[in-house]
C-alpha cells in the first residue's frame, strides 16, 4: 500500500464518522487553546516585566559603586574610611573597559547645584559624563542635541543637558499654595529661551546669604526623551567642565572661609568633600543581556559593589515561570483528556472495522500498513485539533491584547502593553506536540489492530 492510498483511506474513515471525529478533534482544540493561551500569558508577563525594568534603566548596563575590597578600614571623623575602600578612578574604569563583552565605561561625577530662572529656583543633581559615550549608553534627545566635548578655556557659560522632567524641578519659593485644591501650577519656564543661572553655592540668590560664589549662565543644549527616574530628574554636563568648575568653586570657597577665620582642616571638615580624584559611580555597557551577569561578577571580584537590573529580571522570571507552570498544567489536563478521547475513538474504530481489518490481512496487506492507517488517523485528529486550537488561540490573544488594558496595568505594564504573546516557535511547537499526542494515543489501538486474527476478524459480523 503506497502513501497516497494510505492517506485516502485514512481520510475516508475519519469522514465516515464525522460526528465522532468532530467531538474528538474538539477535545484536542480545547486542550491546545488552553495551553497556548496560558503559555502566551506567561510570555506576556515576562515582556511586561522587561518593560517595567527598562523604564528603570537599561538591562545591559551594570551600575558600579565604590566597594570595600579589603573588608575593613577605620571610620574617620569625617564619615569616610581611611583604608580598605576601593575607589572608582580613571585607572579602574580603564581596567573595567578591558573586560570581555564590555562596550563602554562611563564614570559619573555628581555635584549638587542651585539653578535660578526669574522667580523660580531648583536644587538639582549635576552629573558629569563623557559626551563621547552618551550614544552608546542610549541617551536620546527629545529637543536639541547631546552634549559635546569641551574645547577648553574659561567661560562664564556652561552647557547643560536636562532630563525630561527638568522643568518640574523648578518651583517658586514665594508661592503660597493650598494643596487641598490640587497640585501647584507647572513652572512657566522655557529651558531653551529663558535666562538660567547656576551656582554650586546653595545660598545663591538668597538675600540673606548673598551671592558669595561665582554663578554661571546656563546654555541648554537639549532635553532627553522620557526614560527612567534616574535620567528624567538629572542634569548632565561635560565631565571635564564639571571638574574644572568644582576646582574653581573649592578654591573660592576656601578663600572665603579663610577670610572668615576658619582653619584649612576645619574648612575641609565643614565641606565634607573628598580631595581624591575619584567618582561616585560608574556605568558599564555590556554587548548583550546574556553577558551582563558574567561582567558583573568580574567587576565584583575587583572589589566594587555592582548591580544590574538583570538581577530583578531573573527574580521576576522565576515568579513568572511558577505561574506559567500552574497555568500550563491546567491546560495540559485538558489535552490529557483529549488524548484519552483519541485512544477511545481509535479503539471503538477497531471494533467497528474488525471485519475490514480481517479482509485486509487476507488479501495480503502488511501488518505495518494496518498500523500506519491507524496511526495516520490518530495523527490527523491531533493535527487538525492543533490547527483549529491555534487559530482560536490567536483570536483569544487578539481580544486580550485589544481589550485587556486594565489587566496589563494590573500586572505593572502600560495600557498599551501586550499581555498575550504567541511567537512563531510556540505556534509550530503546539502543532508538533498535538500531532505527537495523536500518534502516541493511537499507538495502542494500532498494535491491537495488528494482533487481530484474520480468520476471527472475517467471521465477525
Amino acid at each position: 500500500m503506497n502513501n497516497l492510498d494510505l492517506i485516502r483511506m485514512g481520510i475516508k474513515n475519519l469522514w465516515r464518522r464525522k460526528l465522532r471525529t468532530f467531538l474528538t478533534v474538539l477535545g484536542v482544540i480545547i486542550g491546545t487553546a488552553s495551553i497556548m493561551v496560558m503559555v502566551s500569558l506567561g510570555l506576556g508577563m515576562n515582556s511586561i516585566f522587561e518593560q517595567q525594568l527598562e523604564r528603570m534603566g537599561s538591562l545591559t548596563v551594570v551600575n558600579v559603586y565604590p566597594g570595600w575590597g579589603g573588608g575593613g578600614g577605620m571610620m574617620t571623623t569625617s564619615g569616610s574610611r581611611d583604608s580598605g575602600e576601593v575607589k572608582i578612578t580613571d585607572e579602574k574604569t580603564a581596567e573595567m573597559s578591558r573586560i570581555p563583552h564590555v562596550v563602554a565605561v562611563s564614570p559619573y561625577l555628581e555635584e549638587s547645584a542651585k539653578l535660578i530662572s526669574g522667580k523660580y529656583e531648583a536644587y538639582a543633581q549635576i552629573v558629569g559624563i563623557r559626551p563621547e559615550v552618551m550614544e552608546v549608553f542610549d541617551f536620546e534627545v527629545e529637543q536639541g542635541e547631546l552634549l559635546k566635548p569641551s574645547i577648553g578655556g574659561r567661560s562664564n557659560t556652561v552647557q547643560l543637558l536636562f532630563g525630561n522632567q527638568g522643568v518640574d524641578m523648578f518651583w517658586d519659593p514665594n508661592l503660597r499654595h493650598d494643596w487641598r485644591s490640587g497640585p501647584p501650577p507647572d513652572p512657566d519656564i522655557n529651558l531653551f529661551e529663558d535666562r538660567i543661572e547656576m551656582s554650586f553655592d546653595h545660598s545663591f540668590g538668597d538675600r540673606r546669604g548673598g551671592n558669595r560664589v561665582k554663578a554661571y549662565k546656563v546654555e541648554t543644549v537639549g532635553m532627553l526623551k522620557p526614560s527612567s527616574w534616574e535620567m528624567d530628574y538629572r542634569i548632565f554636563m561635560d565631565m571635564d567642565t564639571l571638574k574644572n568648575l568644582k576646582k574653581e568653586y573649592e578654591k573660592e570657597r576656601k578663600r572665603q572661609e579663610q577670610q572668615q577665620g576658619f582653619q584649612p582642616e576645619e574648612s575641609a571638615r565643614r565641606s565634607g568633600r573628598k580631595e581624591e580624584d575619584s567618582y561616585s559611580q560608574a556605568k558599564v555597557k555590556v554587548d548583550d543581556v546574556k553577558n551582563v551577569q558574567a561582567v558583573q561578577d568580574q567587576i565584583t571580584e575587583m572589589g566594587f559593589s555592582a548591580y544590574s537590573l538583570t538581577q530583578e529580571l531573573e527574580s521576576m522570571k522565576k515568579t513568572s515561570a511558577g505561574i506559567q507552570a500552574v497555568l500550563g498544567g491546567i491546560g495540559a489536563i485538558s489535552l490529557l483528556v483529549a488524548a484519552l478521547g483519541i485512544t477511545n475513538t481509535m479503539i471503538m474504530s477497531i471494533y467497528e472495522r474488525t471485519r475490514e481489518i480481517g479482509v485486509m490481512k487476507v488479501i495480503g496487506a502488511a501488518l505495518k500498513d494496518i498500523r500506519r492507517i491507524f496511526l495516520f488517523e490518530a495523527g490527523m485528529i491531533g493535527l487538525l485539533g492543533g490547527i483549529a486550537g491555534l487559530g482560536i488561540s490567536y483570536g483569544i490573544s487578539f481580544i486580550l491584547n485589544r481589550y485587556g488594558g486594565g489587566l496589563a496595568m494590573g500586572m505593572g505594564g502600560g495600557e498599551s502593553s501586550t499581555i498575550s504573546i504567541i511567537p512563531l516557535w510556540l505556534a509550530l511547537s503546539s502543532l508538533g506536540f498535538t500531532t505527537m499526542v495523536g500518534l502516541v494515543s493511537g499507538f495502542y489501538p494500532a498494535r491491537r489492530a495488528m494482533k487481530l486474527s484474520a480468520l476471527e476478524a472475517i467471521k465477525t459480523e
